[in-house]
């Protein structure tokens, strides 16, 4: 007996229930960040989006985990504590909403 999908409910029109992921932009408030201080990783994305930020320091892998706000955006702060100067930290950024997913990236190059 071979199966027909013909009997199969129609799809349902309208708007989507769930809105589409934004792509994904990230910047730093301070490319140049002096030892002892903070520079803030600035998401741009979807409102609600998770948002999981990895720094990829010269020793050291750092991971935050945010949720974007009302607006879509989210901050995430780095202190920067002995990192080495003039190395440059990538912060590789991941917002997932439902069944979507983008990266996007941006860096710092701490200084003394």
């Amino acid at each position: 007996a071979a199966i027909s999908l013909a009997a199969a409910a129609p799809a349902l029109a309208g708007p989507a229930t769930t809105a589409a992921l934004k792509s994904c932009t990230a910047s730093v408030s301070n490319s140049r960040p002096t030892d002892y201080t903070t520079t803030d990783v600035k998401v741009r994305t979807a409102a609600g989006a998770e948002v999981f930020t990895v720094a990829h320091y010269k020793t050291v892998n750092r991971a935050y985990y945010r949720i974007a706000g009302s607006a879509g955006r989210a901050t995430i702060a780095y202190h920067v504590s002995g990192a080495t100067p003039s190395y440059k930290v990538v912060v590789d950024v991941t917002v997932v909403r439902g069944n979507q997913a983008d990266g996007c990236s941006t860096s710092f190059t701490p200084k003394r």
